[in-house]
């Protein structure tokens, strides 16, 4: 089948609010006209400092895909949209097996680059961690690179498709997001797995090996 790739710029929320079209295979890559944090789906906004937010001059934006914060930051890390119809042979009525092949793409796109790389395909791993940072929590089908998060990975699913939103890093400074979460949240094992984080100098390379890979 035949992959449509749309290259988009714009903020956060606009990025987000874009009504992809299910129809057909396409894939979305992202150039971020600002930098934003992101709040997944159902996220408390208590989880959030807004005054430190606010303070660094960010856009606060709310997805439609679970999880919790992500610090999206222009050059500083790479997103991309895959997008496929129900009934595609890819999708799979099981939400989290559903992640698996996105992940596989990801892990060779990595692989080709010499990086040892694997797919997640158990429970989810700090699942409250994740739930106030995206990055230091682990679900099916995110790919993990020496003990590291390489690739984050969440879902939105309706009767017309599935929508992946991929994000992955070309750097990586661990107190920039933690500096963002809420006193109460901020907790020592929070620190430990955002530590926990890989970034990758070449990730255009990367991105454009994994959209060259999409089956």
């Amino acid at each position: 089948m035949v992959w449509v790739v749309h290259e988009c710029r714009g903020r956060v929320a606009e990025l987000h609010a874009l009504d992809l079209p299910l129809e057909r295979r396409s894939a979305w890559i992202y150039e971020l006209a600002g930098p934003a944090v992101s709040l997944g789906s159902s996220q408390p906004a208590a989880d959030i400092d807004r005054t430190a937010v606010d303070a660094a001059g960010l856009e606060c934006s709310r997805r439609r895909t679970g999880g919790g914060a992500v610090l999206l930051l222009p050059g500083e890390c790479r997103w991309v949209d895959v997008v496929i119809p129900s009934g595609d042979p890819l999708w799979d009525d099981d939400v989290g097996r559903a992640f698996w092949w996105v992940g596989e793409v990801w892990r060779s796109a990595l692989s080709d680059f010499g990086v040892a790389a694997e797919v997640h395909r158990g429970r989810p791993e700090w699942r409250s961690l994740g739930a106030v940072a995206c990055f230091a929590g682990i679900g099916s089908g995110e790919v993990v690179a020496s003990g590291s998060k390489a690739v984050g990975v969440s879902q939105r699913r309706t009767r017309g498709g599935a929508r992946f939103q991929c994000i992955i890093h070309a750097r990586w400074e661990p107190s920039a997001l933690l500096g963002l979460v809420a006193q109460e949240r901020r907790t020592p094992e929070l620190a430990d797995r955002l530590q926990r984080v890989a970034a990758f100098p070449n990730v255009d390379a990367i991105v454009e090996r994994f959209v060259s890979l999409l089956p």
